[in-house]
């Protein structure tokens, strides 16, 4: 007789059973600054509620007596095969949430079979998540200056890059006064309350700061430029930041004429910028807004998906991210037009509170819910899915 094996009472995985349940414990694990970095949006966090809302204005039309026992969730796009069609986000100082947090996602998503996006605010070099996961894209923030977009653009080509994504929605840092209310700033000032916040904090100090600290000294952003930044906690850090109100579509074409892989812009809501950035050489757009934490009041990624499938979609790779939390979210945005999805904040939250078996267990639930709802629409592969599958309601 087998005996089945349940996790024990203490184990961080206890109890996880879909998305939302890493933000929890999450929030019990993170000192509250870097929690709140995650969670926080900007201003009122209207932007962050639509990109949820977004999604339950929209029912499915299952269809059924279907045989679904061969069904696939395998997603291709710019030439290659990935286990399901969703992918992690890039997020900034993940280093600071789980240790060596960058490659712990890159890892796992390796491991998965599914693109992992490094973040251009990460606190590990990308020659180290290059060599991790080979497959992983970079995500870059740049100024409108064009020696430092070509000595970037050189090194991302020399890590070995296939993709490299420009983020568009970032000419100024946004107002997150919510990251303030909750004790994070940039630079990340020492400071009695944050010393409290990590001795209140044993399991994040002791598994993650710490061991940071003693094996990797001070985090410094390590990818806004060729060269490396300043220390997170330097009074230099904001030069980072600086410029990027310059960024026009020239540097988009400068970008495209220097790099021979795999384009992609992310920020982009309305259709006629799409057309732009296709005119420009991408091969690929994220539909984004970028999680609620630029422009409060921006419309949700779903919302602004339909129009720009409709301009574009047959001219490059519409993808989407922003409030996905569930299989069936995913589902609903390939059936209204995009190719593939990017979930964020609900992975970190994974990686932060198990580490890389955190971030597995997550893939590991959106891809089981994928497949179980597959069956229960009546499809054998995402390639079926389209809009007759969707109902728009209100109720």
């Amino acid at each position: 007789m087998t005996v089945a094996r349940t996790k024990p009472a203490s184990h961080p995985l206890r109890g996880v059973l879909a998305l939302d349940d890493f933000e929890a414990k999450a929030r019990r694990h993170l000192p509250r600054p870097l929690f709140g970095y995650i969670a926080g949006a900007s201003e009122t966090n209207a932007s962050l509620r639509m990109n949820r809302d977004a999604f339950q204005t929209y029912a499915f039309k299952p269809r059924v007596l279907i045989d679904v026992s061969a069904r696939s969730s395998e997603t291709s796009i710019f030439g290659t095969r990935y286990a399901g069609p969703f992918g992690i986000a890039p997020m900034g100082i993940s280093a600071l949430m789980a240790y060596r947090g960058d490659l712990v996602l890159a890892s796992a998503a390796a491991q998965a079979g599914i693109p992992m996006i490094m973040s251009g605010s990460s606190l590990i070099r990308m020659e180290e998540v290059a060599k991790a996961n080979p497959d992983a894209w970079f995500q870059a923030y740049l100024p409108g200056a064009p020696d430092r977009i070509d000595a970037l653009v050189d090194r991302v080509a020399a890590a070995g890059f296939k993709t490299i994504l420009l983020t568009v929605d970032t000419a100024t840092l946004a107002n997150r006064e919510n990251n303030i209310r909750a004790g994070f700033s940039t630079p990340l000032r020492p400071s009695l309350r944050l010393l409290w916040e990590g001795l209140s904090h044993p399991r994040w100090s002791l598994g993650t700061f710490l061991p940071t600290l003693a094996n990797h000294g001070m985090p410094h952003f390590e990818n806004s430029y060729a060269e490396r930044g300043a220390p997170i906690i330097s009074s230099k850090v904001m030069r980072d930041f600086a410029k990027r109100d310059h960024l026009n579509w020239s540097h988009l074409q400068r970008i495209r004429s220097r790099w021979s892989g795999n384009l992609v812009v992310k920020g982009i809501l309305h259709e006629d910028d799409a057309v732009k950035a296709v005119e420009a050489g991408a091969n690929g757009i994220i539909v984004s807004n970028h999680g609620g934490r630029q422009l409060d009041g921006a419309m949700s990624p779903l919302q602004a998906l339909p129009g720009i499938v409709e301009k574009t979609g047959q001219s490059a790779t519409i993808m989407i991210d922003g409030g996905i939390r569930r299989g069936t979210d995913i589902l609903k945005a390939l059936a209204l037009g995009a190719k593939f999805t990017f979930v964020g904040r609900p992975f970190l939250y994974a990686a932060a509170v198990a580490g890389q078996a955190g971030a597995e267990r997550a893939i590991e639930i959106l891809q089981t819910e994928i497949q179980q709802n597959m069956a229960l629409l009546g499809i054998t592969s995402l390639a079926e899915l389209n809009e007759q599958h969707v109902l728009r309601h209100h109720g």
